[in-house]
């Protein structure tokens, strides 16, 4: 029997039983309240007591069966934990039923009930993401045991090893020097990009934000902003390609006219490109804030004599300020974790430059090219991936602080 087949045998089981579970225990409350005697619930709630009291312990059976077999300390045969999960489940049953009585507070029961589940689902999501962070700290700290966090910080030369160089297409550089940490002409390429893709997007998404919310008419705003909004749906790879294929030629081709020399796998064309990709999210939800400025701003603006544009300049972007600034940094983080469009069209070589118009790359293209090579997992190439990470969790972690100071700082309460 597989566990597909178990899994459905084990749910047709447990559905006629709480079927059963919910009309029993709500027949026997709607029979005790025509006897005259006061219930403290609702019948219906009788019947949901009664069906926890089958679920619970059929499901307990199931997952506990499912946690031995994960752990490894034993198999038990499949048609025995489906049999144990129904009989328990139909024990469960008798005893709920045979606990309603007129002073249970089946209500309280539920409700308590209902937030242990909702706490559980909240520490679920705490749980995983300190699971996370400890995953990549622990793995950080084997590689600073063998590299030394000062060079790595503050190092100007990746290099960090002749299988990684040869993957990469760059193997006439094996033999020049040894395996080097230096991640500075990554996290440069990571804020180059990033800071290109927020010069293209916040200006174009607050302008249209601007303008749908306080220009468009309706049925300009109802096609401008689901067709805007589509280009939050279109696959990064797709992005890569447009950036690889034409935007780097016109890159190429004006840098040629101004007689700038300038590679076809620059930093400048995965910025734009992924620029582009974030407009939709600054756009929208500046959009959102703009239009949760009261009206009575506006009127009072106007009243006083300012133009539309003025009291739009003065008033509404100043009120919409703390939205903004979150959309921004929304936006940067998403730039951050951008993979797919620098690997496309900016390639995999570590340069450390302030000219745009050369090839770069950035701090998570370099993760994927650690944790996808023919090092063994305990090497340093492959352990720098996790350095990495978690430099780039720390940025990102004190963007979100600034974000959260700056939004405190300027966010107006509006009665």
């Amino acid at each position: 029997m597989s566990v597909a087949e178990t899994i459905l045998l084990l749910l047709a089981g447990l559905i006629p039983l709480g079927y059963a579970a919910f009309y029993l225990g709500r027949r026997k409350a709607l029979a005790t309240v025509a006897d005259g005697v006061r219930m403290h619930s609702r019948p219906q709630q009788y019947g949901w007591y009664s069906f926890v009291w089958m679920a619970l312990p059929g499901i307990g059976i199931a997952v506990a069966a499912s946690l031995l077999n994960l752990l490894g300390f034993v198999t038990p045969p499949r048609e025995l934990v489906l049999l144990m999960a129904l009989i328990t489940g139909a024990a469960g049953l008798g005893v709920g039923l045979r606990s309603i009585r007129p002073a249970l507070r089946a209500r309280n029961v539920l409700d308590n009930l209902i937030r242990w589940l909702l706490l559980g689902a909240a520490m679920i999501s705490i749980m995983t993401t300190v699971a996370i962070v400890l995953s990549v700290l622990f793995e950080a700290m084997r590689f600073f045991r063998e590299v030394s966090v000062w060079e790595f910080i503050t190092g100007t030369v990746w290099s960090p090893g002749d299988s990684f160089l040869e993957a990469a297409g760059r193997g006439d550089e094996v033999g020049e020097r040894g395996a080097a940490f230096g991640s500075v002409p990554l996290f440069a390429g990571t804020f180059m990009v990033t800071g290109i893709a927020m010069a293209v997007s916040l200006p174009i998404g607050l302008l249209s934000a601007i303008f749908m919310s306080e220009y468009a008419t309706p049925r300009i705003r109802g096609m401008a902003k689901p067709l805007l909004e589509i280009l939050a749906g279109i696959p990064t790879v797709v992005y890569g390609f447009f950036a690889a294929i034409t935007v780097t030629p016109v890159v190429v081709d004006i840098a040629g006219l101004f007689g700038l020399d300038a590679s076809y796998s620059n930093i400048l064309s995965p910025g734009i490109v992924m620029g582009i990709m974030i407009i939709p999210f600054i756009s929208s939800l500046s959009d959102d804030v703009i239009n949760s400025i009261p009206q009575s701003l506006r009127e009072g603006a106007y009243a006083l004599g300012t133009t539309r544009s003025e009291t739009i300049r003065r008033v509404v972007v100043p009120a919409a300020l703390p939205g903004v600034i979150s959309a921004f940094l929304l936006g940067v983080s998403r730039a951050l974790g951008e993979t797919m469009i620098v690997v496309m069209a900016a390639g995999v070589r570590p340069n450390l430059t302030w000219n745009p118009l050369e090839d770069m790359t950035t701090v998570t293209v370099n993760i994927v090219y650690s944790l996808t090579g023919d090092q063994s997992f305990d090497s340093p190439q492959t352990l720098s991936a996790f350095a990495l990470g978690l430099v780039l969790f720390i940025v990102t972690l004190t963007l979100n602080i600034i974000s959260t100071v700056l939004v405190r700082r300027f966010k107006q309460k509006y009665d």
